[in-house]
């Protein structure tokens, strides 16, 4: 009787032991297949692992919760992200022959590699002054828009929904200004141009500005400003609307008026201006002269398609234009544009370059004279 009791305790200690053996090995292997942590995608990350981010807020060390429309968030426990801590803009490279099928299949932006890459937290902003230098704003889906009266301010990882005049405005002398993983984009109709929305991203101030991966759709001149780093960002969907004067608003994926101090450098972004030319479109890139002679602007690289003319090039009295490696698109005009590919280009003025570009199809783009 006692060997057959030790027999059935013996037998008893050998099946607790395997299960615990099996529970052990179930435990290692599920979290070895974990979704890796929220620390484990930072800033310098172009995409998070994983295909799509968790549903719910994120944990993030960003400024206040719930600021009013005329507040100001407070700046970041952690230091705004400095430039080598983002991916390094793109270069343009896209194949200098051949054809192209789209944006996305040939390296471009697209809405796979732009925007937010974390699940954000819903705020409630309105029209938000933001006047504390060094403020980052990281993580937040913003009902409103972002008038910035400081220096050092970065957007990132973040989304805009704007009814106001802009998505995000830097005011004159203020500087700094970084808006990188961010989608921005507007209600149609809702806006306060006579329902439309005009600007997504404006530098008022005198000095470059940062726009990086960003998703921008809607706003009728998109990304507007005489200096600045524009790049990998994907503009799409621009929205017609007749302005106040009851007139079609000009649109533009790109902008820049001229009378210019500083750089403006365009590289690596997919331009898409699908407004009828009809109904008030002007161009992917519109280099004009219209405050001053434009100077000082690099447009490499890039994916565009749309407007009357897909590029102008800045006039007569444009100089230090450099036009290189970029893909001219059929999408929505056998010609790029509604009239063409390119007008005003300056072929001889003073460090002007135009080389290797070319359309989707392979072939060489090469700019009529201005007369």
């Amino acid at each position: 009787m006692a060997r057959n009791r030790r027999r059935r305790l013996g037998a008893w200690l050998l099946a607790l032991l395997v299960l615990a053996v099996v529970l052990a090995l179930y435990e290692a292997d599920r979290t070895g297949v974990s979704e890796p942590s929220a620390g484990s995608c930072p800033d310098s990350a172009l995409q998070c692992p994983g295909t799509s981010p968790a549903p719910g807020p994120t944990t993030t060390t960003t400024p206040s919760a719930d600021p009013s429309a005329t507040g100001s968030p407070s700046p970041s426990a952690t230091a705004a992200p400095s430039s080598s801590a983002t991916p390094s803009p793109g270069t343009g490279g896209a194949p200098t022959t051949g054809p192209c099928s789209s944006p996305g299949a040939c390296g471009f932006p697209d809405p796979r590699t732009t925007g937010p890459r974390i699940a954000l937290e819903r705020h409630d902003t309105g029209n938000m002054s933001v006047k504390t230098d060094g403020t980052v704003i990281k993580g937040w889906d913003i009902r409103g828009s972002l008038d910035v009266y400081a220096n050092d301010v970065t957007i990132i990882d973040s989304r805009i929904t704007s009814t106001n005049w802009w998505g995000i405005n830097l005011r004159p002398g203020y500087s700094g200004l970084r808006v990188l993983h961010t989608t921005i984009t507007a209600v149609p109709g809702k806006g306060p141009d006579n329902g439309g929305v005009d600007y997504a991203v404006s530098n008022m101030g005198g000095s470059s500005i940062e726009v990086g991966w960003c998703d921008i759709s809607v706003f009728g001149n998109a990304l507007s400003m005489g200096q600045g780093e524009l790049h990998d960002n994907y503009v799409h969907d621009i929205v017609a609307f007749r302005n106040q004067g009851g007139e079609w608003q000009h649109t533009d994926a790109v902008i820049s008026g001229g009378g210019n101090k500083g750089r403006l450098t365009i590289r690596h972004n997919t331009l898409l201006n699908p407004v009828p030319v009809e109904q008030g479109a002007s161009a992917a890139i519109g280099l004009f002269a219209d405050t001053g002679s434009v100077s000082s602007v690099v447009v490499d690289g890039n994916w565009l398609a749309g407007g009357a003319y897909a590029l102008y090039g800045g006039g007569p009295g444009a100089t230090g234009i450099q036009v290189t490696d970029n893909v001219f698109s059929a999408q929505y005009h056998p010609n790029g544009g509604a009239y063409g590919l390119v007008a005003a280009w300056n072929a001889g003025g003073a460090g002007n370059v135009w080389h290797g570009n070319r359309t989707a199809d392979g072939r060489p783009v090469v700019p009529e004279p201005t007369s």
